[in-house]
């Protein structure tokens, strides 16, 4: 036996004696469980650092961390595109006060600047002057803080690419976790996670940037689908909001749902709920819709033509005919323009893109299941823009204006140009070491009243965030006086930013002690209307990595970590915990 040889077997020895001296804790974290593994798995086993599973724009911005931290990682997803919404059609950013965007989300708008100050990147469309164009939140495109916040989806998945090959990120695509078997613990600390494939996957700490939250689930941490009630957390805007309209997604015009107008023997027509109106404030199990975020086009040499889909039935929309018979003319205002003549198209109005409460079994389905569910709200939308463009129901100026558009022909190209993800707006929330709810979005304290805030521990901002409280409505029903409704719709917006905490991104302890959940956060359904938004992810995926890494140097659960450290390094790292000056940065 050579030399070399004997002196790995030497330190190998040295560190098993080690972590046996060590306390039960700290023990998890030694990896020295690495020979649980069933010898038949060996060859499909990999270790990493740190385990990124799901492929969101969190996803991205955590593994970009790990690494700048000096550690290895690897992003396990079932997705084959890597950003989530964010290079799936929402181009037009829901950013809300973008001072307090910093970080890694804040470099990628910055590398989006960079892309389209080259000429070469607008082919469909003159490059705009010195005013750029209109965003959300004033400037789409910023020549003052250099950043760029409206785009295409094809730019954005070019810089997410960027930073994945800069930081030599391996990524396993396509791979879904086995949800019934595929979570290895012991004790509180999660040691491995197997995938559908049979691929094993260990590591120090984990990270579940889902949308659905399923290695969460999986792990047996706690958690809530569908809306609270208002009694629950001490909050206003949460449970059903019957008779509560912000936007203008209800019905303004008294409109028959049913199949012969007045007369309910004829039944109702499709997608109207047969519940009761119910209780304001009384919580149930419905979430907000969902929808695709369509990138179309009216520049002629790049625009594919809607085609009617397999299932077509102009019946699915006869309610929209019937509102636009009524004079209903909001039909394009979501038609919100990004660069290259092309849309971020979102719903607007009483009837539009959101395939309302036909998504209530998507956070716990099976992944055949979801797929199915996904199919559905796909032939839903295509079937409307088919609707809106050839029946000869919809009126005729309808027709016309929306005669000039298509899907863009040079997005999605792998697709037949539909986007690659659904809008998955609401799904699982974790119960963590603390709840983040309205009360935090409105600065004030928790209700001292509500026993259920005892134990829970705040430990200081992760991130923060300043979008409206905006749910989408989540079920079309009959009132008492005959006519359809919409209900779950809310928008209310807080006066100035505030933090998401850093224990609503870790389970309780007693429950794991090596995972963070930086997209499924700890939040009432009403807090996360505003915690949901892409930017805020980048940031909370940063956050998590980075408590993540020091965890792990430190020996220690992420419950333990202390926050003056996390704090210190993201700042560092150019993260905003504080509502800034609005004179420092846009």
């Amino acid at each position: 036996m050579n030399f070399k040889r004997i002196m790995i077997l030497m330190l190998l020895f040295s560190a098993s004696c080690l972590y046996a001296d060590s306390d039960p804790v700290r023990t998890v974290f030694s990896g020295s469980e690495k020979g649980q593994v069933p010898q038949s798995a060996k060859n499909k086993t990999q270790r990493y650092d740190v385990v990124i599973y799901g492929g969101t724009s969190a996803a991205v911005t955590a593994a970009v961390q790990v690494r700048r931290m000096g550690k290895s990682t690897a992003i396990v997803c079932p997705e084959k595109h890597l950003g989530g919404l964010t290079v799936s059609g929402l181009g037009f950013t829901d950013s809300g006060n973008k001072a307090v965007i910093g970080g890694i989300a804040r470099e990628f708008y910055h590398r989006l600047w960079l892309y389209y100050d080259q000429e070469e990147n607008w082919t469909f469309q003159k490059k705009p002057g010195s005013k750029g164009m209109k965003g959300q939140s004033g400037h789409g495109i910023d020549p003052i803080t250099k950043t760029v916040w409206i785009f295409e989806p094809h730019a954005a998945s070019r810089i997410f690419r960027d930073f994945l090959n800069e930081y030599k990120i391996p990524v396993f695509k396509n791979e879904y976790l086995d949800r019934e078997n595929g979570v290895l613990k012991k004790d509180q600390k999660i040691l491995s996670i197997k995938m559908m494939s049979g691929k094993i996957f260990q590591a120090d700490m984990f990270l579940d940037t889902t949308y659905e939250g399923d290695l969460m689930a999986a792990a047996g941490i706690s958690y809530h689908v569908g809306r609270e009630p208002n009694s629950l957390y001490g909050e206003i805007w949460n449970g059903n909001q019957v008779g509560i309209y912000h936007h203008r997604h209800w019905f303004a015009k008294k409109i028959s749902p049913y199949c012969v107008p007045n007369d309910p023997k004829s039944g109702r027509i499709p997608y109207i709920d047969a519940s009761e109106p119910g209780i304001r404030g009384t919580g149930d199990d419905r979430i907000q819709a969902y929808c695709f975020r369509l990138c179309m086009s009216d520049h002629p040499k790049n625009r594919v033509p809607f085609v009617k889909p397999d299932h077509y039935d102009p019946k699915n929309y006869e309610l929209l005919r019937r509102l636009l018979d009524a004079g209903w003319r909001e039909l394009f205002n979501k038609y919100d323009r990004i660069p290259n003549q092309k849309t971020d198209t979102n719903n607007h109005g009483p009837f539009s893109m959101d395939f309302i409460g036909m998504n209530y079994r998507y956070p716990e389905a099976s992944y055949s299941e979801r797929e199915k569910i996904v199919k559905e709200h796909e032939e839903y939308q295509r079937g409307l823009l088919y609707f809106l463009q050839n029946d000869p129901g919809v009126p005729k100026d309808v027709r016309e204006k929306m005669s000039v558009w298509g899907l863009a022909k040079d997005e999605f190209t792998d697709n037949g140009n539909w986007p690659w993800q659904i809008y998955v707006r609401e799904a699982r929330r974790m119960i963590g070491e603390y709840v983040v709810t309205e009360n935090d979005c409105f600065g004030k304290e928790p209700d001292p009243s509500k026993k259920i805030f005892a134990g829970m521990k705040k430990y200081g901002s992760a991130g923060r965030g300043s979008y409206a409280l905006d749910s989408h409505n989540v079920r079309r029903y009959i009132t008492p006086e005959g006519f359809v409704q919409n209900e779950g719709d809310i928008g209310v917006s807080p006066k100035k930013s505030y933090p998401v905490d850093y224990g609503a991104l870790v389970p309780k302890r007693s429950e794991c002690v090596n995972l963070l959940v930086p997209v499924c956060v700890s939040s009432s359904h009403i807090a996360f209307g505003s915690i949901r938004m892409e930017p805020v992810f980048m940031i909370l995926g940063q956050s998590a990595a980075t408590a993540a890494c020091l965890a792990m140097d430190q020996n220690i659960p992420v419950q333990n970590l202390k926050y003056e450290d996390l704090s210190a390094r993201l700042k560092k790292d150019g993260q905003i915990l504080e509502h800034p000056d609005k004179s420092k940065r846009r």
